[in-house]
């Protein structure tokens, strides 16, 4: 039987009924019990936990009715909770890993299986390549153990849990909530009908701060929106109502929460770039952090220039955060980030966490007493004006390979009347340009996309890039 199950940047996607299958979750759980049998931390016991889209509630039991059937303590979540609180979860219980039932970012009609590791961390390469050993052995051998459900919760195999008080616990630790909740600040919420729902309007209601939230109930079909990614083409209502209602900011977070997306308080929306140079002052000025950076290949300059500034290092990684966790973690980085709007931060999980990504920029605002357009301008002020944005192309998987040709064979001495001073091909076609503009091309490590990321000084500089990188690739 041929294996359709690949484990990408972050885990393994495909499209519900087609590739998504429970014959194929169930697999994948299996992988999953083996490889912490034979690490022999199988007796920490393991977290599942799942996002609100179709029957991911349903795909959850599936894995946990294969986990408990070979021996291994199960905790399933009680109802869709959130990546980060699950990654959190994992540290609270100090069990062996997770399985997450989630597409996180992606259109309705793919759901997604992720692995976290004991340190509730995006699991690296070493880690998954074992799993996808015991799923081809699986495949080829003979079906999944499973145990009925009702039978498991009875013998003790599966125990319900609800993850959300010990996460608000850590979290209330971290950031300084009562000077949020009291700061008279008006906020929008868009939780894109994902499994972050509630939280933050949870975190902050209670003071003199309003907090009003858009599509807070359960739409695997993400109506309104592209998919729910938190970027400004799937931000537009969110937009709209900041700016027709004066609200001070807009915060929205992705399917599975682990990503966050900022709208200031004119109604424009500020890239995940951006976001993530704002974190980084926040740290390390607002706060006084001392320590690392870590940042992917897509990431901004500014990163660099803030390494610069306030002395510490900045280390540079392939896309995908299994890849920043490890620096994280052995580096104690004050941050990681990547260009998708996900952030991590020490003292928490090596590991993206929309929710306290956005609590931490509304305690910015609230040390400094600026509007987020304030912060941005004060952040150029440091580091120069930098402008970015990043365009998708779909493309059939077949093409996949011409479109590497085209690329590898044509390398362009120029850009746009730019000469292009340095070619990196770690992670796609990144080209460097004299000016310290950058173009990258890759693809999506998760699904059929081709990717296209400008950085340079000015809008009208990253358009005219985006085009120039289309017509390399050979795309529309």
């Amino acid at each position: 039987m041929k294996n359709e199950i690949t484990f990408g940047t972050d885990g393994w996607r495909g499209i519900i009924a087609r590739d998504f299958t429970f014959a194929n979750v169930r697999i994948c759980a299996q992988g999953v019990a083996d490889y912490l049998k034979q690490s022999g931390m199988a007796r920490q016991g393991l977290i599942i936990g799942y996002d609100t889209r179709f029957a991911s509630e349903d795909f959850a039991a599936a894995a946990a009715e294969v986990t408990a059937a070979s021996g291994i303590k199960t905790y399933l979540c009680d109802k869709a909770t959130p990546t980060p609180v699950v990654s959190y979860g994992v540290l609270a219980k100090k069990a062996a890993g997770a399985i997450i039932i989630t597409a996180s970012h992606n259109p309705g009609i793919w759901n997604g299986f992720k692995y976290k590791d004991q340190y509730g961390a995006s699991a690296p390469d070493n880690v998954t390549d074992e799993i996808m050993k015991s799923i081809d052995w699986t495949l080829a051998k003979g079906e999944p153990k499973q145990m009925p459900l009702e039978k498991a919760v009875e013998q003790g195999l599966v125990e319900r849990t609800d993850l959300a008080k010990v996460y608000l616990e850590q979290v209330d630790r971290l950031v300084d909530l009562s000077a949020i909740r009291e700061a008279g600040f008006n906020i929008k919420i868009d939780s894109m009908y994902g499994a972050g729902a509630g939280y933050l309007k949870g975190i902050l209601q209670g003071g003199s701060t309003r907090v009003a939230e858009l599509n807070g109930g359960r739409n695997p079909l993400f109506p309104g929106m592209v998919r729910p990614e938190p970027i400004a083409i799937n931000l537009k209502r969110l937009s709209t109502l900041v700016r027709e209602q004066g609200a001070s900011v807009g915060l929205a977070t992705d399917g599975d929460a682990d990503r966050v997306g900022i709208i200031d308080e004119n109604g424009g929306f500020l890239t995940q770039l951006q976001v993530f140079a704002l974190l980084c002052l926040y740290l390390l000025e607002a706060r006084g952090e001392k320590g690392p950076l870590v940042k992917t290949l897509t990431s901004s300059s500014m990163i660099d220039r803030l390494g610069e500034l306030y002395d510490v290092p900045v280390f540079e990684t392939a896309v995908g955060f299994k890849y920043i966790a490890p620096i994280m973690q052995a580096e104690n980085a004050v941050i990681g980030g990547e260009e998708s709007g996900g952030y991590g931060f020490r003292g928490h999980v090596a590991e993206r966490d929309g929710i306290l990504a956005g609590l931490y920029f509304l305690d910015f605002m609230v040390r400094t007493g600026k509007k987020p357009s304030e912060l941005l301008a004060y952040l150029y002020s440091q580091v120069g004006p930098h402008y970015y944005q990043r365009i998708d192309a779909e493309f059939p998987e077949a093409e996949r390979q011409t479109i590497i040709n085209r690329l590898r064979d044509n390398p362009p001495e120029s850009i746009e009347d730019v000469k292009v001073s340095k070619i990196d091909t770690a992670d796609g076609f990144r080209y460097i340009l004299a000016d310290n503009s950058w173009l990258l091309i890759r693809f999506s490590g998760t699904e059929p996309v081709l990717r296209i990321y400008a950085e340079s000084s000015s809008d009208a500089r990253v358009e005219k890039l985006l085009e120039a990188g289309k017509k390399l690739a050979g795309v529309k």
